[in-house]
């Protein structure tokens, strides 16, 4: 294996002329603007960031494009990239200010850069690929920091992802900018800078020049010999990458897939595009994980080198309409109509093979276990607890035993005991707990609404009066010197309203804000969140009063929803 050095710049002008490329054994680009803002971070500082995996070869290789525009290139040969696709990427985009394609939409990465930041480090950079996407919240927060506090905490940062309100403060400049100009000039008068006698000058442009001088950052390039196989190289691609335990198992498993079924990527993309058009856009690797399901019975990856191409094929066939009758049953049956909502998407997995080992043939009296199912399993987190995979295959066991709803329900019974929910189980818990989004459904079904647009609440509103938010009922800033922040993001004191009347409620407390709204609208939208309204619960030294009033309230209704009632 040779070794050999090269510059970012020098990189990112591999990519954009085409003789850099993805085999199709890569996973997507997955990261997010924060990590790119992290890498910008620690190589300005000339932290270390990695080396960078290359194979040269003269053989025809299933190809897949970077999530950046390249050209194409003029020659034969090929320089393949195996290692650092997240991390060129990135820097690509910044540098020469381009889109990526993220999941099938571009957006560029627009980075601001703090000329006053402070010399010390103030921010846990990471630069490791850890190849997992991070969840996206449900629901959006509300702020409940101050404007003071918040440009406070970005004054001590060097990078940030942009916004609007920090482009117009003349200290932060577009990194992008900054990359695509070698004159200081603009930079400088935009922070006020008129001359040589400001003392800001001299070190506003030491920081510039540091800034573009990452494009001058060496990586270390670990070049794989042309005499290789496709085959070997995937060996080593996997083995390299479980060593250093960078990627997911399902990111392995598609490099052992890919290297015996020769354009397959594209396949599984295709069905992931048409499941994302269907509102569940699911990371390929829960695709990867039932299509083994269908082909050994189990959902571990272990066994899939061991796969022939005629049973990954055959699998592939069947899983395909196991996991659209997933999705139907999930939407239809079961008013699940987002992955948000899922507190696991193993539940897919185990509803795909369901369908397939049922012929799709179901009664109506199964079909409706089979919902009590789905929504205590989900509710209950059934794969949010342990070991996940282990759990999943016990279920796909149960099939194989010819099992069917009731056996997955006494399973489910085995491992959390009773299956109601109960006012203990809500106490403590935050919006990232399965039980909110349960709540959310519950309360969606009650015909919850905006307190004051009376829209339904829902999770696909336009526009940013009306998408929706969890507020704290009782402001944060309202309990902030008599409770812990733990007990101020208990679910109990969150309710589903739009970002335009979360703005205007902002910082009161309820014994203000209700009322007017209970005038207006009366008491429906409240109770249809199983909101107290009795005026002495209303006020903080009330506050435990309140949540525990609530939780009853809560209880009674998420338990008929999952009912059926």
């Amino acid at each position: 294996m040779a070794k050999a050095e090269a510059s970012v710049e020098e990189l990112v002008a591999m990519i954009e002329r085409g003789e850099l490329r993805l085999p199709e054994m890569q996973r997507r680009y997955v990261w997010r603007s924060t990590r790119v803002r992290d890498l910008l971070d620690s190589l300005y500082r000339g932290y270390p960031s990695g080396a960078i995996l290359l194979w040269e070869t003269d053989e025809t290789v299933p190809l897949q494009d970077f999530a950046i525009e390249q050209q194409k290139s003029p020659y034969q040969s090929a320089r393949l990239l195996l290692d650092g696709q997240q991390r060129l990427t990135s820097l690509s985009a910044v540098i020469r200010g381009e889109k990526v394609n993220v999941r099938g939409r571009k957006k560029p990465v627009e980075l601001l850069f703090n000329l006053d930041h402070p010399d010390q480090v103030s921010l846990v950079t990471e630069v490791n690929e850890d190849g997992d996407d991070e969840d996206e919240d449900l629901i959006d927060d509300e702020v409940d920091s101050s404007e003071d506090e918040l440009q406070q905490r970005f004054n001590r940062m060097t990078f940030v992802v942009s916004t609007r309100k920090l482009e117009q403060l003349p200290r932060w400049v577009k990194v992008t900018e900054v990359f695509k100009s070698d004159s200081d000039a603009p930079f400088l008068k935009q922070a006020g800078v008129t001359g040589f006698e400001d003392p800001r000058y001299e070190k506003y442009s030491q920081r510039l020049a540091r800034l573009r001088g990452i494009r001058k950052y060496v990586y270390r390039m670990d070049v794989l010999e042309r005499r290789l196989s496709y085959d070997e190289v995937t060996e080593i691609f996997v083995r390299v990458n479980s060593l250093g335990a960078k990627l997911r198992s399902s990111d392995l498993a598609l490099a052992q897939i890919t290297a015996k079924w020769r354009g397959a990527l594209k396949t599984f993309q295709a069905f992931q595009t048409q499941c994302g058009k269907a509102g569940f856009d699911l990371d390929l690797g829960l695709h990867l994980k039932n299509l083994v399901s269908f082909a050994t019975g189990q959902s571990r990856f272990l066994t899939v080198g061991g796969l022939s191409l005629e049973a990954l094929q055959v699998a592939w066939r069947e899983c395909v309409p196991g996991m659209e009758f997933a999705l139907n049953f999930l939407k239809s049956n079961v008013g699940i109509d987002s992955p948000a909502l899922l507190s696991s998407p193993f539940l897919l997995v185990t509803l795909a093979n369901y369908g397939h080992r049922r012929n799709y043939q179901i009664s109506a009296e199964e079909s409706h276990r089979l919902r009590y199912w789905a929504l205590v399993a989900n509710a209950k987190g059934r794969y949010s607890r342990g070991s996940s995979e282990t759990l999943l295959d016990q279920d796909l066991a149960t099939f194989r035993d010819g099992g069917g709803a009731n056996e997955l329900i006494d399973r489910l019974r085995l491992q959390m005991g009773r299956l109601d929910i109960t006012a203990e189980e809500l106490e403590g818990r935050n919006q990232r707990s399965a039980l909110f989004k349960t709540m959310f459904l519950a309360f969606r079904a009650a015909g919850a609404k905006d307190w004051r647009s009376n829209l339904a609440i829902a999770l696909d509103h336009s526009g940013a009066s009306h998408r929706l938010q969890f507020h704290h009922i009782f402001p944060k800033a309202a309990l902030k010197n008599s409770y812990t922040s733990r007990e101020a993001d208990d679910i109990a004191n969150l309710a589903f309203i739009g970002g335009k009347t979360n703005r205007q409620i902002s910082d009161k407390p309820p014994a203000q804000y209700f009322p007017p709204l209970l005038e207006k609208s009366g008491s429906a939208p409240f109770t249809a969140q199983c909101i107290p309204i009795e005026p002495t619960l209303l006020v903080v030294e009330r506050y435990k009063d309140f949540l525990a009033e609530r939780r009853k309230a809560v209880t009674c209704r998420v338990n008929e929803f999952l009912d059926g009632g």
